[in-house]
């Protein structure tokens, strides 16, 4: 059970800042869409992402993968003991779950994911694949929309849609550099099919037009849950809607990056430049259609929109008066900082 916030190691402003700094280097896109939260909200979010990303980098880059996982879930369980490590993210997480009763399941199947990691698994089919990234996407989608205070199995579901579709599109991404990494994502099935051996393109990772046609294939995928995912941003607070549809955008766009530049994703990293960001976080302020096909959420996600319905409905967040009035100040000066920067080539992840 969780401890009342009070009697929590409250997180400070130093910790606070620490978080933001650790989006602000490690996505430019997620740090984009975030100026266009409320404060508080974009103040847990950050929170997240900073724990999310010490458990990524724990499992990617530390020296014994195969003991970073047990490491960071104590970490999770002393978090909701109200005992977090003595770190910055941390402290935040603590208090973000105290605060949101934010079901463990959610950073515990990020955390299952990672251990995937660590374990070299690679995957089958696209259900296969669909599943590690309801872990380590659709879980942060599912924990962004209870921080919002939205728990409606639809909204939830939709959530968990936009975080897979996301992850797919960062697989498509990044296959190259995987690869040099030793790690496939790649659907096997798919690849086979496509004339590829998974094994001799893992050991010698070069462009073709039969890997073109997988990742053609993968980014189709993410697009049927990006259209899927949309309806759901309706569902959200409205102070909330235009940093989620701007993280869609943009997310979405690296996959026509991706194909701007013929399919390569060995010799190349896709990115969205500037300006398009600044076109795409414009966008995001347009009036969304509500409705749409009721899905359900896919079997490999239906677990985590479980893990928060069965929880009692909580209170969406009121948005202050002072956020209100703040919004267009902030979304204007980001689109100038995002235009200062594209004169320089950021080596930072778009």
């Amino acid at each position: 059970m969780l401890r009342s916030l009070p009697d929590l190691p409250l997180a400070d402003a130093a910790d606070h800042a620490a978080c933001r700094a650790a989006i602000r280097t490690g996505s430019r896109s997620f740090y984009a869409a975030s100026w266009l939260l409320p404060r508080t909200v974009r103040r847990d979010a950050y929170a997240l992402y900073a724990f999310c990303r010490l458990s990524d980098d724990a499992v990617d880059t530390g020296a014994r993968r195969a003991d970073a996982v047990p490491v960071l879930r104590e970490r999770l369980s002393r978090a909701y003991a109200g005992r977090p490590w003595d770190s910055p993210a941390d402290r935040a997480l603590a208090e973000v779950v105290a605060r949101t009763a934010m079901p463990q399941a959610l950073p515990a199947a990020l955390l299952d994911g990672l251990a995937w990691d660590a374990e070299g698994r690679r995957y089958a089919d696209l259900p296969a694949l669909c599943a590690y990234a309801a872990r380590v996407a659709g879980s942060v989608g599912a924990m962004m929309t209870v921080v919002m205070g939205e728990r409606s199995p639809v909204a939830l579901a939709r959530a968990c849609d936009l975080g897979i579709a996301m992850q797919l599109t960062n697989i498509a991404r990044d296959v190259g550099e995987d690869a040099r990494a030793g790690r496939l994502y790649l659907p096997e099935s798919w690849m086979r099919e496509a004339g590829l051996d998974p094994d001799a393109f893992l050991a010698h990772p070069r462009p073709s037009p039969a890997l073109a046609a997988v990742v053609t294939r993968l980014l189709r995928a993410a697009d049927l849950l990006y259209l899927r995912s949309e309806p759901g941003i309706a569902l959200l607070p409205a102070g909330c809607r235009p940093a989620v549809r701007a993280a869609r955008l943009i997310y979405a766009e690296i996959g026509r990056s991706l194909e701007r530049q013929g399919l390569d994703p060995v010799s190349q990293r896709a990115r969205v430049t500037g300006p398009r960001k600044a076109a795409l976080l414009a966008r995001a302020g347009l009036p969304l259609a509500a409705g749409g096909v009721p899905w359900p959420p896919l079997p490999e996600a239906a677990f985590l929109v479980e893990a928060v319905t069965a929880l009692p409905q909580a209170a969406a967040p009121a948005l202050p008066w002072w956020d209100l009035a703040t919004r267009a100040e902030r979304f204007l000066d980001l689109i100038e900082i995002l235009r200062e920067r594209e004169s320089v080539r950021d080596p930072a992840p778009s």
